[in-house]
């Protein structure tokens, strides 16, 4: 769903005391890690919401060999979690801009990133909201499945 039309959904959501959960990344190769994370995520609020890395930025963010899959594709596979109720693919490196739009209760990231760090915070602060930054599932990353696929079949 495009950000703008997403934006005015989720105000509707609010204004009858729904709370919103927003993550982001680039989700590049879903895997188990990925899917704890997000039912947690999602067991923060009411409705969750997914930002996805467009194809450009995954490449600005990881360099020239990512990402693995298309944007439409991580879009649908996100959206066809149980845990994700909307997800919208934005093209900045960083989801300060989409944060500003959507206006969540919650924000929510990897263990990977201290709550100070979180890009939004300050945004989602400012309005009462929380943030948090929830732990990983360790044996899982997209990286370490791509070492691992690339040392197999090299």
């Amino acid at each position: 769903m495009s950000a703008q039309k997403l934006a005015l959904l989720l105000a509707d959501f609010q204004k009858s005391g729904k709370k919103i959960v927003f993550t982001n990344g680039c989700f590049d190769l879903l895997h188990p890690g990925h899917a704890s994370y997000l039912a947690t995520a999602r067991e923060l609020g009411d409705l969750l919401v997914v930002g996805v890395n467009s194809d450009a930025s995954v490449r600005r963010l990881k360099g020239k060999e990512r990402p693995i899959m298309p944007e439409e594709a991580r879009a649908q596979l996100l959206a066809a979690l149980s845990s994700v109720d909307y997800v919208t693919v934005f093209d900045e490196d960083d989801p300060y801009q989409l944060i500003s739009l959507l206006r969540p209760d919650i924000l929510v990231k990897g263990g990977d990133w201290d709550t100070s760090l979180i890009v939004g915070r300050d945004l989602v602060e400012a309005r009462g909201g929380k943030v948090y930054s929830l732990s990983f599932v360790d044996e899982y990353s997209t990286t370490s499945i791509v070492e691992e696929i690339i040392r197999r079949y090299s």
